[in-house]
């Protein structure tokens, strides 16, 4: 897919790529980035030269027109209800980090309403504290310009910026730490042997995630969660790819 697709991405729009000296060329990672258009999801993994996996919203597995495009990328479903389906999805996704996959995941849980990068959801955290697995912030510019909140259509001849930053570290209890440097024993594990963070430290990692992705991206940064309630007066919500607050 990225052999064909790839020319026409760069034929239709000028792509500049910096800092992808940041993925690491094999082991497990979590790419962690802004989402500002459905189109975001096509640029990020076509300038990754590993397999990127994302975890994509159920609906999209619902009907067979979008269903077999995503199982046949490798995607995993969430459900965006939360509870048990939510949680399963995790599970996949702790699944495909274990085995040295590249994971993406939008911390915002959906496309943002505006222009503005908002708050993060703790479930990237829990990946990646779960996981012992280092979180490449990725800022991603453009997009929004190439198709607009509720167009079907990409438009050509925009330039799209995709920015990588050095793993994300977080301060905890006194303590700098860089995602992914935790040693086994370091922290409390549960029964396979992840680390059983709490809400403090998944709080802590998550808002370091978000300002992580800001420079690179540009945007502003807005202490509330993406959701239609943040939309301005004028504003057009779009419906986008969900990552619910993971239960405790």
């Amino acid at each position: 897919m990225k052999a064909i697709i790839s020319p026409f991405l760069y034929l239709l729009w000028r792509v500049r790529v910096e800092g992808r000296e940041h993925i690491p060329a094999d082991g497990p990672v979590i790419l962690a980035s802004n989402h500002q258009s459905f189109c975001d999801s096509f640029f990020l993994p076509l300038v990754v030269r590993r397999r990127v996996t994302y975890v994509a919203k159920a609906e999209y597995f619902d009907s067979w027109k979008t269903a077999w495009f995503f199982r046949a990328a490798g995607q995993i479903p969430m459900n965006r209800s939360g509870g048990d389906a939510s949680q399963r999805a995790l599970d996949t996704a702790s699944e495909v980090l274990r085995g040295g996959g590249v994971l993406a995941i939008y911390p915002e849980g959906t496309r943002a309403p505006d222009t503005r990068l908002h708050k993060g959801k703790t479930g990237v955290a829990r990946l990646s504290l779960g996981c012992g697995v280092p979180v490449v912030p990725v800022g991603l510019r453009g997009t929004r310009k190439v198709q607009p909140p509720g167009s079907m259509v990409m438009r050509p001849f925009h330039t799209v910026t995709v920015r990588f930053g050095p793993p994300v570290d977080y301060e905890y209890r006194g303590e700098r730490i860089t995602t992914g440097s935790w040693q086994a024993g370091d922290r409390p594990a549960g029964a396979d042997g992840s680390r059983v963070p709490d809400q403090e430290e998944l709080r802590a990692l998550t808002d370091a995630i978000q300002q992580g992705i800001a420079p690179l991206s540009g945007q502003e940064y807005v202490d509330e969660y993406a959701s239609r309630k943040n939309l301005p007066a004028t504003g057009v919500p779009a419906p986008g790819v969900a990552n619910p607050e993971p239960r405790s």
